[in-house]
């Protein structure tokens, strides 16, 4: 319901099939410019922190939390039946869906690290509901990408990685780890995937944040944990699902649509080289790189966010 005052203030589930459950939630005037939240991870969930990115007197703020991710059911910390179709090809049925069920004809697409990556695929499945893209911390999980991120990154961390690696048994530890680790995260008994969500958690902000900060508080969760790293191991095990460089080769689908790409140049875990190929190949779409920040970014990441998001509001 609107809280009465012209503002479009409520929240809900939506049905997407396969047993599946959405959380989505509005903020903002009922006339305001929609736009639609596309959260990382996966797994991460909808935060509200993501209302700070928008200017709620003139945004119509759509955030839902992705298959299998806390306030939507099945939650993966609780049943690995939340992995059931659960590809990127569902997320995106699902924003599409969600965007039918609110009558929006065409909206403002803001996606964040994984985020990127379903927006991206969304927008190529569906450019005319693509009014324009903002996409930041920039992350593609091709099969080159998720090496990176689970062994090229130990280069600069080598005894963190170290002991990310010796988290899976000595006879898997030169295969895929991200495989690995899901399946010690799915074993029954909680000494085991409790002691594996957590290495995982641990390497992965250790790529996500500046050198000498602490780690994320969500990471204290153990709920969180297991969630979070149940549906990334999920997605890059299987490469989302999407052939190498298949976004990249897809992004002349987006031609005509406005785009600003903003990235830290010291991000570790989603490298530059990511968001600098599509600005090459795409037309129509801007790099905004900021200097000194990482992938969870600062005030001078959130400040370029925000500006991009502005701009193509108008």
């Amino acid at each position: 319901m609107s809280d009465g005052a012209g503002f479009d203030n409520r929240s809900g589930r939506i049905a997407v099939g396969d047993g599946h459950e959405l959380h989505w939630e509005v903020h903002g005037p009922a006339g305001g410019v929609p736009c639609v939240v596309l959260h990382g991870g996966p797994g991460s969930g909808a935060a509200p922190w993501w209302t700070d990115l928008f200017d709620l007197g003139r945004h119509r703020v759509v955030l839902f939390d992705q298959r299998g991710c806390g306030r939507s059911t099945p939650d993966a910390a609780d049943d690995l039946r939340a992995l059931e179709a659960n590809t990127t090809h569902h997320l995106v049925a699902d924003a599409e869906r969600l965007r039918e069920h609110l009558g929006i004809e065409a909206w403002l697409v803001v996606g964040a690290s994984w985020g990127s990556t379903l927006a991206l695929a969304y927008a190529q499945r569906h450019p005319e509901r693509a009014a324009a893209l903002v996409l930041f911390s920039v992350a593609a999980p091709t099969r080159a990408d998720v090496a990176w991120a689970t062994r090229g990154a130990g280069r600069y961390l080598p005894a963190e990685w170290r002991r990310f690696r010796d988290g899976v048994p000595a006879a898997e530890r030169d295969g895929d780890l991200a495989a690995a680790y899901a399946r010690l995260l799915a074993d029954p008994d909680p000494v085991v995937h409790e002691a594996a969500a957590r290495r995982w958690c641990e390497w992965d902000d250790l790529q996500m944040r500046p050198p000498g900060t602490p780690p994320s508080p969500r990471l204290a969760d153990p709920r969180f944990r297991l969630r979070f790293a149940r549906l990334v191991t999920h997605y890059w095990r299987h490469a989302a699902w999407l052939g190498d460089d298949e976004l990249l080769a897809g992004v002349a689908r987006l031609a005509g649509i406005p785009a600003v790409l903003v990235h830290g140049r010291l991000d570790l875990g989603a490298p530059l080289e990511t968001p600098w190929r599509l600005a090459a190949r795409w037309p129509g779409a801007e790099l905004v790189v900021v200097e000194g920040e990482g992938h969870t970014g600062g005030a001078a990441l959130d400040a370029a966010v925000r500006a991009a998001i502005d701009r193509l509001s108008c």
